[in-house]
């Protein structure tokens, strides 16, 4: 495990993620930018990596109360007659920026399962398995890099095609 923090204080937020991930045992690293990242390219060229290794922690409520993290990667997006199909719903929705921060303990652009204030079901797309990703890590401008396999596994993520390639306009 590698851990690249700045002298900056670790927010409370990047400590839970940094715990949780060594209390894994998943070998991981760290990575603290000075910068906070105003898009998925820009934060992919901050890390040095192609958006589609960027795998974003979606929030998805399923009811009152009831959440999953859904891990798409960054050149995808959920497909909702797919993940409803899995789930068995008729029913989701992607709660407001302040619900999910209740429900995660984390702000937006900065949620992982790891260290979330609630250990809610995860459900890996298809395409996360096989490689080397980056997530988010419980603060704005810190990312891990770590094996997707290794993340499935310790999550007990469930792994099924839930995303369709996302839409691009053309830049």
């Amino acid at each position: 495990m590698t851990d690249t923090r700045s002298e900056a204080a670790e927010t409370e937020g990047a400590r839970r993620a940094r715990e949780a991930l060594e209390a894994s045992g998943i070998e991981h690293r760290i990575l603290v930018s000075t910068e906070r990242a105003r898009s998925l390219v820009e934060a992919a060229a901050q890390r040095g990596i192609e958006p589609r290794d960027i795998v974003k922690t979606l929030v998805v409520r399923r009811g009152s109360g009831d959440y999953v993290f859904v891990l798409v990667p960054g050149d995808r997006e959920i497909s909702w007659p797919k993940l409803r199909t899995h789930l068995g719903v008729n029913r989701l929705s992607m709660p407001p920026a302040d619900k999910a921060q209740e429900a995660t303990g984390y702000e937006r652009g900065t949620i992982t399962p790891f260290g979330s204030s609630t250990a809610w079901p995860v459900i890996a797309d298809a395409t996360v398995p096989g490689r080397t990703i980056s997530m988010g890590a419980g603060a704005h401008g810190t990312s891990v890099t770590l094996a997707a396999d290794d993340v499935v596994r310790v999550l007990d993520a469930d792994v099924v095609d839930v995303t369709d390639p996302a839409e691009t306009d053309g830049a």
